[in-house]
């Protein structure tokens, strides 16, 4: 971000140098918001916002679930997602939603709240390389106790400490477990394995079920991949194939190993290198997209 970028607050531009919000936020105390990541590509016909629809859906159902007021509709809060990328002059980007609290030190839902959109530059989540995961000492919440598919921002002080676990022992990303024991997710990614020509990914209720994931399934089953989708051990993981992630920071990204394990088959050759192509092509071709989803 520079001096000259700016920001949507409340349907309002303006520079993010100028932006202003109490420090009494129930938010920046309580970690009371919601949020959304949604990356814009360059397309013939310009910015095209990859999935908008579903993203700002989850969001308003994400709101709902804190009790912030998100009274913006769908279509409003994609028109100034568009707005946000025109005045920054982005053509490839990533757009970050956020309703956040106003001051409000109790612990009920605030009675106020504010719409920020804001966008920068965003390469590629784990650079040009495959990624390396560590299993995680820390596991992620039990559904009992938390919303898990609501994308809630306090939720994602748990990534944050599994992350700097990872990086801090010379990998790229943390491998999370659920309550239970089984795996879950990267630390802001679903995660993908092959064996024997078939895809197996964690099922819904212990992960944020992603919506690039449920893109992957849906092309995968167009392609007549199998797909299945349960409980599976560290063991089962490491004794697959090959491995990938897929979220719209990390969009669809292959892993060479987990802890030591290295997956043998070579990424060029997998399932998930055939979706990375497929998932390249529906991002930059909007025609393609309404066919597919």
């Amino acid at each position: 971000m520079s001096k000259n970028t700016k920001l949507m607050l409340d349907g309002k531009m303006q520079k993010a140098s100028g932006a202003r919000t109490s420090l009494l936020s129930q938010s920046l105390h309580y970690g009371v918001a919601v949020f959304e990541g949604i990356r814009a590509y360059k397309t013939d016909g310009g910015p095209h916002l990859f999935q908008a629809e579903a993203h700002f859906t989850r969001l308003k159902y994400s709101a709902e679930v804190m009790g912030l007021d998100l009274s913006y509709t769908i279509d409003e809060m994609v028109g100034m997602s568009y707005q946000v990328l025109h005045e920054n002059k982005y053509l490839d980007a990533y757009i970050r939603p956020l309703v956040f609290a106003g001051t409000e030190m109790r612990l009920v839902p605030s009675n106020e709240s504010h719409l920020l959109i804001l966008a920068w530059r965003w390469n590629a989540y784990y650079g040009d390389k495959l990624a390396r995961l560590r299993t995680s000492s820390f596991r992620r919440p039990d559904p009992r106790s938390l919303d898990l598919n609501a994308k809630i921002s306090g939720h994602y002080v748990n990534s944050v400490m599994a992350t700097a676990e990872a990086k801090k022992h010379g990998f790229d990303d943390s491998l999370q477990l659920d309550c239970q024991g089984f795996v879950a997710e990267a630390s802001a990614a679903n995660i993908f394995f092959e064996k024997d020509g078939v895809l197996y990914t964690p099922a819904e209720g212990n992960i944020l079920p992603g919506i690039t994931r449920k893109t992957v399934i849906e092309m995968a089953r167009e392609l007549g991949i199998k797909v299945e989708e349960g409980n599976y051990s560290l063991e089962d993981l490491q004794q697959a194939d090959a491995c990938f992630l897929t979220g719209t920071a990390a969009e669809v990204a292959g892993v060479e190993c987990v802890d030591e394990t290295v997956f043998p088959m070579t990424w060029e050759d997998s399932i998930g290198y055939l979706l990375y192509c497929r998932y390249r092509k529906l991002v930059i071709h909007p025609d393609f997209e309404r066919t597919i989803i």
